[in-house]
């Protein structure tokens, strides 16, 4: 699989399809590409080029701990990935933390993206102690008790450096307190999102965001569905498609999620398409209105011989 290295990190990347508007797709928690390679074959089976990768700390690719937030660096590495592989701008796919990347995105980097496909996106109490818990707070207590060691041996760490040795180089470079500084670092970044109703950015900041979008919400503890009606109230330009029903008494719904791709797929794919309807119709009309100002200049050509 291609790996190109951005911001510090080599990312592993795969595309699927040799043609058509872009499209990159996000998975959530701490996944690689190969769990929404299903819903990106689809995709991609529709006419679209579609952009699937593992994020840093993710997969196969590289882990890095910089900055204040774990999302704001993968939405940073997302615009570097798109400007990398040359896709101008593109529609940005994401589900749950995948999701908070792609707003992240769209909030400060507009220009790159023609609108959000949104699903399972987080929020609530419930979420916040319990993401904070996997992605931070678990590893903060291995390196605690037992050092890099401990923490090479948690079932995420020990899959990354499975995936890639050289990660286990850069946590041993990295020592027992970067580490430990880097996962404090990020917690305390990522638990001040979680006080907005959608985890990660404030209700004005997505007021702020006017791209199309389009929201899917979850069914579970994790991602409620009323987070998602959340998301959709304050995405102004957004559309909302309901997929699961109800909230499941649950943490989290991996499994229906998984046999829903079909229809996840047509879902998107039904957007994509009007947007891309919609974005040729609006080309076309500009076209349209330029040519009366046209019209003398081009009768006085005529009319001159030229």
């Amino acid at each position: 699989m291609p790996i190109v290295k951005i911001r510090g990190v080599k990312l592993v990347y795969e595309v699927l399809g040799n043609s058509g508007p872009w499209v990159a797709i996000t998975p959530g928690g701490r996944r690689g590409l190969a769990w929404d390679r299903p819903l990106g074959e689809l995709v991609a089976e529709a006419g679209f080029r579609v952009l699937m990768y593992d994020r840093r700390n993710t997969g196969g690719s590289e882990i890095g701990f910089p900055g204040q937030s774990e999302s704001h660096e993968q939405a940073e590495d997302l615009l570097a990935l798109l400007k990398a592989l040359g896709t101008g701008p593109a529609y940005v796919a994401g589900c749950s933390s995948g999701s908070r990347l792609s707003l992240l995105l769209a909030l400060h980097h507009p220009e790159v993206v023609k609108a959000l496909l949104l699903w399972r996106v987080t929020g609530g109490a419930f979420a916040a102690k319990r993401l904070a818990f996997n992605y931070y707070e678990q590893f903060i207590e291995s390196a605690e008790q037992g050092g890099l060691d401990a923490v090479a041996r948690t079932e995420h760490f020990a899959a990354m450096i499975a995936a890639n040795p050289d990660n286990r180089k850069i946590l041993d470079a990295l020592g027992v307190s970067g580490f430990l500084d880097a996962m404090r670092r990020w917690r305390a970044g990522f638990l001040q999102g979680t006080a907005h109703p959608v985890a990660g950015l404030s209700p004005d900041e997505m007021r702020s965001i006017t791209l199309p979008a389009l929201i899917v919400p979850g069914n579970d503890r994790t991602h409620p569905v009323a987070v998602g009606q959340t998301a959709h109230r304050l995405l102004t330009n957004s559309e909302y498609r309901a997929l699961m029903g109800d909230d499941l008494d649950a943490d989290v719904d991996l499994d229906g999620w998984a046999k829903q791709n079909g229809t996840l797929a047509a879902y998107f794919i039904d957007f994509l398409r009007r947007r891309e309807r919609a974005g040729h119709t609006d080309v076309a009309a500009h076209e349209s209105s330029a040519l009366p100002g046209n019209l003398p200049a081009l009768r006085a050509g005529r009319d001159s011989g030229k």
